[in-house]
């Protein structure tokens, strides 16, 4: 009797986990083929929309190649896979970066200027609208890469709708907006990264220590700026940091969201 109860509370437990625990089927994660989303436009912003209707939605921030970036496409349709609804806003009105920055005729400096916060920002607050007035979520969480991790951090301030964030390799990220947060928020940082070196991973890591939120910072070796989505998967510790850093975001999600 004594272990035909142990056996039913055994698989009562294991069908909980079945149900809520976080993903950590690396079959979920897409590194090639084709997307599996749609585009709409919505109030003049075009959203990559990808997964079920759920509870809890994700906000896909993307890095400066947007959202026609098969790795972009194909990693928001991961987090669809893993049970999230997921929209991506294109955040730069259909003109983003060239794969290759030394294309004659584009000036990073002067794209990064023309895409700061003032016109970045009323973009983001559609697919948030979007997702809240016709979609009606419950809960909305914010992943970014790169360009877009800064506006994961954003997001995470008060009022802006964002309930929880992860961002791999934020670029650009000021500390008053690190300090701003009021929700949690989790990061994925590369071992060699021009743009977060180690002395800026040490203060973002400080500053967050200073919010009083919940907050996770990973470092994954043998990665460069850019592995959360842009990873060499036939590498094996890119591979790896790009898998881990996804499942460090759904977790994180499925814990604070």
């Amino acid at each position: 009797m004594h272990v035909q109860a142990t056996l039913l509370y055994f698989l009562a437990v294991v069908g909980l986990c079945a149900a809520k625990c976080p993903v950590d089927d690396v079959s979920v994660i897409a590194h090639e083929g084709d997307s599996v989303g749609r585009e709409e436009v919505h109030d003049g912003v075009n959203l990559y929309i990808t997964g079920n209707v759920s509870d809890t939605a994700v906000l896909y921030l993307t890095d400066v190649y947007g959202i026609n970036l098969t790795q972009n496409r194909l990693l928001a349709d991961s987090f669809g896979r893993a049970g999230f609804l997921t929209v991506a806003p294109d955040l730069f009105n259909g003109t983003p970066s060239p794969l290759d920055m030394n294309e004659p005729g584009f000036n990073i400096t002067e794209f990064l200027a023309e895409h700061g916060p003032e016109t970045t920002d009323p973009l983001i607050d559609v697919a948030v609208n979007y997702l809240k007035e016709t979609v009606g979520v419950t809960k909305i969480v914010a992943t970014g890469y790169c360009f877009g991790g800064r506006y994961a951090f954003r997001y995470a301030a008060s009022g802006k709708g964002v309930d929880a964030s992860f961002a791999a390799h934020p670029s650009l990220l000021e500390d008053s907006e690190i300090l701003a947060i009021e929700g949690p928020v989790a990061m994925a940082a590369a071992e060699n990264d021009s743009m977060m070196p180690p002395e800026r991973r040490h203060n973002i890591t400080a500053l967050l220590g200073n919010t009083t939120q919940p907050y996770n910072v990973a470092l994954y070796s043998g990665t460069s700026h850019g592995f959360g989505v842009r990873a060499n998967v036939s590498d094996p510790q890119q591979k790896f940091g790009k898998e881990s850093a996804f499942f460090q975001a759904v977790r994180w999600f499925e814990n604070w969201a």
